[in-house]
């Protein structure tokens, strides 16, 4: 087993990073040990214990290179929208100073995502088409697991990446990689290991926003 970081779980959660500008992206990163992680994620809860999750590891560069293309014509698209999260004019200034930093950071990742030396892109077999209204009971069935991969990666030194854009082409991606159509893609999970290991807890907005006890 890979020699883990020395976090408390608290600190495993609160230091669980978005990584892109940090990742490595010239270290190879053994088969071996994103398997070791995916042992960790297939413990997290699923609806009525189905398992149904599905996660596709591509190290071959070609594919890679493909999937990043699209990730990136999906980025640019969202780059010029109106919906772009690099800045929102109710932001003060150092909300804003954030978002102007992850949006150059979002940038680079979409630049630089084929040179990941891994991409995971966890899925769910879903037995009917996805319903147009809440989807919570299918989508709450793959991603407790894939948080617990990302967490199992930091312990280990690894980053990742949160990262949803390739859905814009998600049939491209489906026909690319031979998935089949009703397994539903989820996520995609850039991989590599991480420059050092310090990372810190994230600015969030205070609890007293966000909290509501016995009603709303």
């Amino acid at each position: 087993m890979t020699e883990l970081l020395p976090l408390d779980p608290d600190q495993l959660l609160t230091t669980t990073r978005s990584v892109r500008k940090r990742l490595d992206l010239e270290r190879p990163v053994p088969l071996e040990i994103v398997k070791e992680c995916l042992e960790v994620a297939l413990q997290a809860p699923s609806g009525s214990n189905r398992q149904d999750w599905h996660w596709i590891v591509l190290t071959d560069p070609d594919l890679r290179r493909k999937v990043s293309e699209l990730y990136a014509r999906s980025f640019d698209a969202y780059r010029n929208s109106p919906g772009y999260g690099g800045f929102d004019p109710k932001h003060d200034d150092a909300r804003q100073a954030v978002q102007t930093r992850v949006a150059g950071s979002a940038e680079y990742l979409a630049e630089h995502m084929a040179e990941a030396p891994v991409l995971v892109i966890g899925a769910i077999y879903s037995s009917v088409p996805l319903s147009q209204d809440n989807q919570a009971g299918t989508w709450g069935s793959l991603l407790p697991a894939a948080w617990s991969l990302q967490l199992a990666l930091r312990a280990r030194g690894l980053g990742s990446a949160w990262t949803t854009l390739h859905l814009a082409y998600e049939k491209e991606v489906a026909e690319l990689l031979g998935i089949p159509e009703r397994v539903r893609q989820g996520v995609l999970l850039p991989v590599a290991w991480t420059k050092g290991t310090d990372f810190k807890p994230a600015p969030r907005q205070p609890l007293e926003k966000v909290l509501h006890v016995d009603g709303w």
